[in-house]
């Protein structure tokens, strides 16, 4: 029972996006503020009609409303045109399933005929005359009036949803805020809800209330509430006592305090909140349950977090699994098919990639491949030393640092060149690849031959074969006085000046990075940072 698709309008910073999973583990990318958190709270919103732990229903107010929209609605009522509100707009498309024949219908805003459910916070026309005076003077209307507004779920054959009869169960895990005291333990305890069969619930409720009567009969209880009684007529004409709360605010999940190794929970380390409440909703996951987590790699170590997504992954099963991350660990570790790179409207995937480029990020997942993907621009370099030669370079010609101008430059290791090139090629990125030659130029040509001349590609090498690597060219372009005067040294040849920059690279490039002294750059750098 996967989602294949969610459509958005007017929700949070989401105006109109559009969105296809895969169907593994979907891992969510994209630069901040693109509405990442929105899109899982979204689904979770479109598969439970809850936000914020609540019906939606009473998490209503006017900044769930897109601002764009809020915008266009308020300049509408000031010209006098007389809109309606805008509405909220949540459409989960479904994968064909046996258990989802009650969901499917064509009654969407695509009229695709498929398995799916609808959420909409829409304008109630039953306060059709209230409203129409209320907007009678635009000039006091300042936000979305949501108190004539409904909440509408339906299945895409036009039936009413409830909790109990939409057959997909779905867990929201915000890794990002662990939420302390009494906020945390309602957050486990709707997961541990989850994971107990309902016998058990059965026997816990029925447990906390028999300890609510046990503490009315203690000794010290009863004395209190008699000396409260004397009371009576004094400050009330009936009896006053002191009891513990059966409505039905106070459930156990109210009063039950989660512990591991008897520590309360909201006492634990946050990366143990993080991995237990995400390990308890994967290890009751059946078949019908879609698992949204943001974040999963903060307040986690390396370690634990390698340890962490082998079980989300192991766990994975039949069930969805939406990630949304700032790591390329957790990008990598899970595996790049599974990417959905969001831009606030769409999401481009990564499931056309060569199946070796997959494996190869999966095995070896220590790549900054989510800098690449998240960049407008990037500067593939072979090393640290190189790294500091083109920042050098870049600020050289440019008055600023890459990074301050959008351009990422990422050392990368001989044999993820390619790798990341297919990375580029999909998702159309600027890429540009600064290579030495090691002395043999055809080699050289033969290695990158399918990427030569590639639109958005650009292979950048000098063909000197006498000047193999980056040490003997810097001596080429700047000659032996200046590069002697740059490291502070006095080096008879050439040869020994480049023999004692190989043997000291980085200490060498971080030289000539803090030089105040002008240094001539070799040409094939000054082409692959050109803009």
């Amino acid at each position: 029972m996967k989602i294949n698709k969610i459509h958005i309008e007017n929700f949070k910073s989401l105006k109109d996006a559009t969105v296809s999973f895969p169907d593994k583990i979907a891992i969510v990318v994209g630069d901040n503020e693109v509405g990442k958190t929105t899109l899982l709270e979204a689904i979770n919103l479109g598969l439970t009609a809850q936000l914020n732990g609540r019906h939606i229903g009473y998490e209503l107010h006017p900044y769930l409303f897109n601002s764009i929209s809020s915008s266009e609605y308020l300049s509408s009522l000031l010209e006098g045109t007389n809109p309606m509100p805008p509405r909220i707009l949540v459409e989960l498309y479904f994968a064909e399933h046996d258990e989802l024949g009650s969901l499917k219908g064509s009654i969407n805003s695509t009229g695709e005929d498929c398995p799916g459910v609808s959420l909409t916070i829409e304008f109630d026309p039953k306060f059709e005359d209230e409203y129409a005076n209320y907007i009678a003077n635009p000039a006091d209307v300042t936000s979305i009036p949501i108190e004539y507004m409904k909440v509408v779920w339906r299945t895409f054959a036009d039936q009413d949803i409830t909790a109990r009869s939409l057959p997909v169960r779905c867990s929201l895990i915000d890794a990002t805020t662990v939420r302390h005291d009494l906020g945390a333990n309602r957050y486990l305890t709707e997961v541990m809800a989850n994971y107990l069969e309902p016998h058990d619930l059965a026997r816990l409720g029925l447990s906390y209330r028999k300890m609510k009567d046990l503490f009315l009969g203690d000794p010290s209880i009863t004395a209190i509430n008699t000396e409260l009684e004397k009371a009576k007529g004094t400050v009330s004409d009936k009896t006053i006592s002191i009891g513990l709360d059966n409505t039905a605010r106070a459930k156990w999940e109210a009063g039950v305090i989660p512990h591991l190794d008897d520590i309360p929970f909201s006492l634990v380390g946050k990366g143990e909140q993080t991995s237990t409440k995400i390990k308890l909703a994967l290890e009751k996951a059946e078949g019908s349950r879609v698992i949204l987590v943001e974040e999963p790699e903060n307040h986690q170590s390396h370690t634990n977090l390698s340890a962490l997504l082998e079980s989300m992954f192991g766990k994975a099963g039949e069930n969805q699994i939406i990630v949304s991350t700032h790591s390329s660990f957790v990008l990598n570790k899970l595996g790049l098919d599974g990417t959905v790179l969001f831009d606030g409207e769409a999401g481009a995937t990564l499931m056309d990639l060569p199946e070796d480029t997959k494996n190869y990020f999966l095995k070896l997942s220590g790549h900054d491949t989510l800098r690449l993907i998240l960049s407008k621009r990037a500067i593939l370099v072979e090393g640290p030393s190189d790294e500091l030669l083109v920042q050098r370079a870049y600020k050289d010609v440019h008055g600023v640092l890459p990074l301050a101008d959008g351009t990422e430059i990422i050392s990368v290791r001989s044999l993820a060149f390619k790798r990341f090139l297919d990375i580029a090629r999909l998702l159309n990125i600027d890429i540009r690849v600064i290579t030495d030659n090691d002395g043999d130029v055809a080699k050289l040509k033969k290695k990158y031959g399918d990427y030569l001349g590639a639109d958005g590609v650009l292979i950048s090498f000098d063909d000197d074969e006498g000047a193999p690597t980056l040490e003997p060219q810097l001596v080429k372009y700047n000659g032996r006085n200046l590069t002697n005067k740059i490291l502070g040294k006095d080096f008879a040849t050439d040869e020994q000046l480049v023999e004692y920059m190989e043997g000291h690279k980085t200490d060498c490039a971080l030289k000539f990075f803090e030089s105040e002294t002008a240094m001539v750059i070799p040409d094939y750098i000054q082409h692959a940072i050109a803009k």
